[in-house]
């Protein structure tokens, strides 16, 4: 398989995932702590800020092609396999637009933020303390 074609496929895996980790995230009897994991999941795939920046070579997709798997599969072993077969349905039946919600990048952003003022926080007490 071509380059392009695993790319290709690896696409529409993540676009798949998406709407169907948007669903569970949604879904009345998905528990709690598979919900937290399932938007974290989501978060870190539509972020625009990645913990390594895509612009590194090798390195910046390399987070995208651990980091994120590794979540995704987290929020689905969170939920009963049921659950996430009715989301995978919804979300062949209806699947999510990916266009730019600059709305939600704001959101993320100032979730980056919030995240990264916090660690200095602790580490400067740290320091200081």
């Amino acid at each position: 398989m071509g380059l392009k074609k695993q790319l290709d496929a690896a696409a529409q895996w993540a676009k798949r995932t998406i709407g169907t980790l948007y669903y569970v995230s949604r879904h009345p009897g998905t528990p709690w702590s598979a919900k937290v994991m399932a938007l974290i999941a989501l978060g870190y795939a539509l972020s625009p800020i990645d913990l390594i920046p895509d612009f590194i070579p090798l390195l910046g997709y390399l987070d995208d092609v651990i980091i994120l798997p590794l979540l995704v599969g987290l929020a689905v072993r969170l939920v009963p396999k049921d659950i996430v077969s009715a989301c995978e349905a919804e979300a062949n039946e209806h699947p999510l637009s990916l266009k730019k919600q600059w709305g939600a990048a704001v959101v993320i952003v100032c979730l980056w933020l919030v995240l990264i003022a916090l660690i200095l926080k602790k580490v400067l007490a740290a320091v200081h303390g």
